[in-house]
């Protein structure tokens, strides 16, 4: 599959789940959440379609925000993180969410909405090229987002791009620990699952030195990648009932986790790094 192709499948996939009844009300779905580190606190102050399980970790646990601070989330979906970066800024803040789906920025709208935050910008734009100035911003975030990229070294000099001297990177995300079997390597539903797009940790932590930021750490979590196939068997996830209105990636993702164990290949990573001073 080349790469406009991989492109718009990822778009059409996700805009489906943007359109269909997954939401924080679902065991399911808050048990994918709950599996990567969020609280029920964090989950309890969303707006119900913020979160729709497609989370690798909680890049907010350890993005460190502080008050009048401008984060940016890349990849932003239903604005689940947005939201929780925005409170963590305060009205002083800014919380800002990147997204190329526009069915996912109509989910996030509705929740920042709901919220009545006044600190949310949202922009359809692909993470390659993203709308904001150079040195405008004191932290980036993302969540199970980059592996969906093949140009990631693209994607890593867009943040260092925008990112002050001493600003800082916090992302969840999907890396391998050694290659995939090559049936799940070309599969498109582990692609758009956020496994086959993924490369190897060492590659990832290489990337990031690559486009100059400093301290950078790759740390795999140890999280069970199997919580998606789980969370797919129950609720709604994966079907095509009224609950979820359309069929989801959950179940194709599922599918292809059958066919192999995913926790021997891939890793949830918390990825951090620091753009130099000078």
């Amino acid at each position: 599959m080349n790469q406009h192709n991989k492109t718009a499948s990822v778009q059409d996939q996700y805009a489906a789940v943007a359109r269909s009844g997954l939401n924080n009300d679902s065991d399911a779905v808050r048990s994918i959440a709950s599996a990567f580190g969020y609280s029920a606190d964090d989950l309890k102050s969303l707006p119900t379609q913020a979160n729709m399980g497609v989370s690798c970790g909680n890049p907010l646990a350890t993005a460190g925000l502080r008050e009048g601070e401008v984060v940016v989330d890349l990849g932003c979906g239903g604005g689940m993180d947005v939201f929780l970066a925005a409170q963590a800024v305060g009205d002083a803040g800014r919380a800002i969410g990147i997204d190329m789906t526009p069915d996912m920025l109509d989910r996030a709208r509705a929740g920042a909405t709901k919220l009545g935050l006044s600190n949310v910008e949202l922009h359809e734009a692909n993470i390659e090229q993203l709308p904001l100035a150079d040195e405008s911003v004191d932290c980036v975030i993302s969540n199970c987002v980059i592996n969906l990229v093949d140009d990631k070294a693209a994607v890593l000099r867009e943040i260092r791009r925008v990112l002050k001297p001493g600003g800082r990177v916090a992302i969840s995300d999907i890396a391998l620990k050694q290659q995939l079997p090559e049936a799940v390597k070309d599969s498109v539903a582990a692609y758009i699952g956020c496994i086959s797009g993924a490369i190897m940790i060492d590659e990832y932590r290489g990337a990031l030195l690559d486009a100059g930021f400093d301290s950078v750490v790759v740390t795999d979590t140890g999280a069970d990648l199997n919580v998606y196939a789980e969370a797919s068997q129950s609720d709604c996830c994966g079907t095509t009932d009224s609950c979820c209105g359309e069929p989801t990636l959950h179940a194709g993702l599922a599918d292809v986790l059958k066919s192999f164990d995913v926790n021997v290949y891939a890793a949830s990573v918390r990825v951090h790094a620091v753009a130099p001073l000078a």
